[in-house]
């Protein structure tokens, strides 16, 4: 079979730059799997895009599909004849075949013989396939809206314009979205308007750039982040390039020049978060900071055109970005003129969820939540209140209400401006920390409070009033609070007993539907984190159930277990002991109410319980000390001694011995053993 390349381009006008990628991306899914389900072979799938096009070019595509030979099975042997006469079962299936009876053949099964067909089926051409398979691949694209234009009923993202469907050098005869495909693509909208016929599909990215289009989603993304930093280098600056803002700015042109413009420097008296977030949000522009890394008045700006008068782009620029940052500057002074405390009042028109009441219900009970940790992690009690008080301020001032993804960031500057505290006033930006996997955690302990009682907070009034998260939707960012509090508790070293805080955050809420055993199903939802937790770190499943089947309560305790059990693990004595366990919790459940709490040492008989008994008993007197430190990782290496006195114990000692006194004794031994590994995991489940 011969094998060419596929090129597929939808012309469309302009697209939702967050959308661009993942619609190119799809499209191209759609394809490859269209295709591999119509068994025909192909090479590499590339996906191109630009605000005006979704483009699929394919490698080494096969000209069909492979021959298949086709295998129908018939009536059985023994119904096909009778008295070496066709039957009308048999008649009747060569019939439906198109052949005589003298042309089946015998099948041969594990259930007899069977009458059988088989014929060879030509492989369909690929271009006679590729109308359906890329009109399906169109149609489950994640549009998130559709749109009608004209006079047509065809709904797409945006109006198609043109349609390319070329297989090598010749066109794909098709008609999607009320358009007939053809080599016919266009240029960059201003410096190449007209038509271009496509010879090939090999041409494609070539043929384009010639025409001012960079076709190639990460060619373009890589010379705009060039351009910006060669930008940066003649204005003697740092870009600071957000891998966001590029890929935004990305989808907004098709042949991108990097311009420098410049803004007042009185708009530097504005704190430096308020003119970036409106240089991104607003305008898409890199800011540029100095050595010292304090911003620049200096920004770059990506334009979609190679300006005969670049300074006249760069000037309207200019133009633009003055008002957004005199508004900026305007937000800023205004809010200053109202100390952030005024604005405690203001929280309670503001509704944080209809059934948990206000944002200042919710300060409230932050407080006292936030007020008992601080005590208990050596804090300052009223501080971390003061901040709780403060917490949600920001979000009712004007600048948090334009950039809400200033939020903290204003309230420290707000609270600093008004003479708070400066631990209140950094507690105030770190209660959202961690945002993301791999943030960092707040530093102060004001802040580690604040951001421990906001979180529980949310966890146990969602959950009160059956808001649970399910595996979709968790509108209330349950998972990440989850995980934030472990995050803080383990990072920042707390050693404090998650129960406890749930059990306090539970009583600040005056009313919660769901409230009995509340407290014990939100602990085990965020202990349960602990398994991403541990993925995050390395550490498998079955490590994680080990630790999981204890009634440990303490975040940091239990990361300490886990990283203990996933060490011990790696010992080569490891995988005996934890089936030394597994057999030991076998023998233990099926003798429930036998087993007693010590062994009696004038009834250990045998040479080999003996020793075993011996073994515990030292090994117990090591450990224990390390256990009631939380040195787990030491205390199992000692316990990985006992492998040996194990195996023996279990090669020579009948444990269900005849004499009952015998029995039970056995029995305790072997619960002192597994009680010691107990204090720390049940390594019986890393059997699992």
């Amino acid at each position: 079979m011969a094998a060419t390349t596929l090129l597929i381009e939808l012309g469309v006008e302009e697209l939702p730059p967050g959308a661009i990628d993942s619609l190119s991306d799809a499209l191209a899914e759609g394809i490859r799997r269209g295709l591999t389900e119509a068994e025909v072979d192909f090479g590499e799938v590339r996906a191109y895009a630009t605000p005006r096009r979704l483009a699929v070019q394919i490698a080494e595509l096969a000209d069909r599909q492979p021959n298949r030979e086709i295998e129908r099975r018939g009536p059985a042997l023994a119904a096909a004849f009778k008295d070496g006469q066709p039957t009308k079962a048999a008649e009747g299936f060569a019939r439906s075949c198109g052949v005589t009876v003298a042309e089946l053949i015998h099948l041969e099964t594990d259930k007899g013989t069977w009458l059988g067909y088989r014929e060879q089926q030509q492989g369909e051409t690929t271009t006679a396939l590729l109308p359906a398979i890329v009109d399906k691949a169109i149609a489950t694209l994640p549009v998130p809206k559709n749109m009608r234009w004209g006079a047509s009923r065809v709904e797409f993202s945006r109006p198609v314009h043109w349609l390319v469907m070329l297989y090598g050098s010749d066109v794909v005869e098709a008609e999607l979205l009320g358009l007939r495909s053809g080599r016919t693509t266009r240029g960059h909208r201003f410096h190449a308007p007209g038509s271009i016929e496509l010879a090939h599909a090999d041409d494609y990215l070539d043929v384009l750039e010639q025409a001012w289009v960079l076709a190639d989603r990460d060619l373009r993304r890589e010379r705009i982040r060039e351009q910006v930093l060669a930008e940066a280098e003649v204005q003697e600056a740092q870009a600071v390039i957000d891998e966001d803002l590029l890929g935004e700015v990305s989808g907004l042109v098709e042949w991108p020049v990097a311009l420098s413009g410049s803004f007042d420097e009185r708009f530097l008296e504005v704190p430096p978060e308020c003119l970036i977030s409106s240089m991104k949000a607003n305008q898409k522009y890199f800011h540029l900071l100095d050595e010292q890394g304090r911003l620049k008045p200096l920004f770059i700006t990506i334009a979609n055109i190679d300006s005969h008068e670049p300074q006249r782009v760069v000037e309207g620029n200019e133009k633009v970005i003055r008002p957004r940052l005199a508004d900026a500057a305007f937000f800023y002074d205004t809010d200053r003129k109202l100390p952030l405390a005024t604005r405690i009042d203001g929280l309670a028109d503001v509704v944080f969820q209809k059934q948990l009441g206000t944002l200042a219900d919710k300060a409230h009970r932050s407080a006292a939540v936030a007020a008992f940790i601080a005590g208990r992690i050596g804090g300052d009690v009223t501080q971390a209140r003061r901040a709780a008080e403060l917490a949600k301020c920001d979000l009712v001032t004007e600048m948090v209400l334009e950039f809400p993804e200033l939020q903290g960031i204003m309230g420290r500057y707000y609270a600093t401006h008004d003479g708070e505290s400066t631990e209140v006033a950094q507690a105030l930006e770190e209660q959202y920390l961690p945002r993301f996997a791999g943030d960092a955690i707040p530093l102060t302990r004001t802040g580690q409070a604040l951001a421990l009682a906001d979180r529980l907070d949310t966890l146990t009034g969602i959950f009160g009033i059956g808001q649970r998260p399910t595996g979709t939707k968790d509108p209330f960012a349950l998972r990440r609070a989850a995980i934030g509090v472990l995050n803080i508790l383990i990072k920042g070293e707390l050693d404090l007993d998650l129960r406890e805080l749930l059990e306090l955050a539970v009583t600040q809420h005056q009313e919660l539907p769901y409230a009995k055993d509340l407290v014990e199903e939100v602990l085990g939802y965020m202990l349960d984190r602990f398994r991403a937790w541990g993925q995050d770190e390395g550490i498998p499943a079955e490590v994680y159930l080990a630790v999981r089947a204890r009634p440990v309560t303490k975040p940091l305790d239990f990361a300490r277990r886990l990283r203990a059990v996933n060490a011990f693990t790696q010992r080569e004595e490891a995988g005996a002991l934890a089936a030394a366990n597994k057999r030991v919790s076998n023998i233990l459940a099926k003798q429930a109410g036998e087993a007693g709490n010590q062994a009696d040492t004038a009834l250990l008989r045998e040479p080999a319980e003996q020793a075993l008994h011996e073994a515990i008993t030292a090994s117990r007197s090591k450990v224990m000390p390390l256990f009631a430190e939380g040195r787990y990782r030491e205390a199992l290496d000692t316990l990985a001694n006992l492998r040996e006195p194990v195996d023996v114990f279990f090669d020579r000692v009948m444990v269900m011995a005849d004499e009952d006194s015998v029995r039970r004794n056995r029995l305790a031994l072997l619960a002192s053993l597994q009680a010691l590994f107990l204090e720390v995991a049940d390594i019986a489940l890393l059997q699992q």
